[in-house]
């Protein structure tokens, strides 16, 4: 039954990811990956309130596990900061790396402070 919440979430979550990346890249006119920044800070935001929120295991499984797994995507962030080092531009490169992990690890924060005061 797991398994199964998982892949449910993960079939929510990956079209997102995609559909969310193709929408805000199409915005933007530079090399710079926002739509993949994006989806990253946003299920980091997302993780963070699930991980603060008081629900069971198949909850957890169903969007940590699955939605936010697949929403979210380092494999991406790591191919698209080799790209821009590898096409030259360094500056952003570095930029993407720090954003990402910094912006993560806050958006994480943000939402597990958040949930944490709204369950009182």
């Amino acid at each position: 039954m797991t398994v199964l919440l998982i892949a449910l979430g993960a079939a929510v979550g990956a079209p997102l990811r995609y559909l969310t990346d193709r929408a805000v890249q199409a915005r933007h006119a530079s090399s710079f990956p926002w739509g993949t920044l994006v989806v990253n800070v946003l299920g980091s935001l997302v993780l963070g309130a699930l991980v603060a929120a008081p629900v069971g295991p198949a909850v957890r499984a169903l969007l940590a596990t699955g939605f936010c797994g697949a929403l979210t995507t380092y494999s991406t962030f790591g191919y698209e900061t080799l790209r821009l080092a590898r096409d030259g531009a360094w500056w952003w490169a570095a930029a993407n790396a720090v954003t990402s992990v910094l912006a993560g690890l806050g958006a994480a924060s943000l939402g597990y402070a958040l949930t944490r005061a709204l369950a009182g």
